[in-house]
């Protein structure tokens, strides 16, 4: 799954320079924040992938990471070696990487791609493993979006743009979604790419419950990284769980 979802072509694709989640107003705030988190400790980023974070991280506080695709590592690559920024191969779950980090953190969902709670709980388990005490593990995550969901029907619509559409359809006795990516040509045909990544979506309490099990206690949560407050109507979260010393 690993090879046919983070494989080669999407990690040349993965990458958007001052567009989307590489934007300056999503990117500013993210590294501010997490800046001020790790302190004066190292960053440990869970799923590093191409770098989109650690790299400007890496400019501000000593940046590790982990990541199972060599090919997002590869790209990553292009941009940083590895003196820069040491990546260990692995998954998020169970790999270990040398050393002590004052902040270990999660971006842009990717805790959900772990498809098993018993997964999920293990993250956090590692997190732990890597944190000297009083050390934060920061996760950004979306809210499930079931109260979207039309009667009888499996799916939302989360994105309709003229060049991309994603639809997201549920499984919600597994607690399942699929997210599909159609992305059509520049020119304006009818072709359009499409991709498919498997998530397993995590309730916020749930989450705070997997953080308690492995010896977190939750210290904040906002709705972005400019810390807006968080309420029922927010999409996403940034919560942030400190081991206890």
């Amino acid at each position: 799954m690993n090879d046919n979802l983070w494989g080669a072509d999407t990690a040349r694709r993965y990458d958007t320079p001052g567009t989307g989640m590489f934007a300056p107003e999503v990117l500013g705030p993210t590294v501010d924040r997490l800046a001020a988190l790790a302190g004066e400790g190292r960053a440990l980023e869970f799923a590093i992938g191409t770098g989109r974070v650690a790299v400007p991280l890496s400019e501000r506080v000593p940046v590790t990471g982990i990541e199972l695709s060599t090919a997002m590592i590869d790209q990553l690559r292009t941009k940083v070696d590895e003196e820069t920024i040491p990546v260990v191969v692995g998954d998020m779950a169970t790999t270990h990487a040398p050393g002590e980090f004052s902040l270990v953190y999660l971006v842009f969902n990717t805790i959900s791609n772990l498809l098993t709670q018993a997964e999920q709980v293990e993250c956090f388990r590692n997190a732990a493993r890597h944190l000297s005490p009083g050390g934060r593990f920061v996760i950004e995550l979306w809210v499930p979006e079931l109260r979207r969901l039309p009667p009888g029907l499996p799916a939302t619509v989360g994105v309709a743009d003229p060049g991309y559409i994603l639809l997201d359809t549920y499984d919600v006795l597994n607690q399942h979604v699929v997210s599909h990516h159609f992305h059509f040509e520049e020119d304006g045909g009818t072709q359009a790419h499409l991709a498919r990544t498997p998530h397993r979506y995590i309730w916020p309490a749930e989450l705070d419950l997997m953080a308690q099990l492995a010896g977190f206690t939750l210290e904040s949560r906002h709705a972005n990284w400019s810390e807006a407050p968080f309420t029922a109507d927010s999409p996403s979260h940034v919560s942030v769980y400190r081991l206890e010393p």
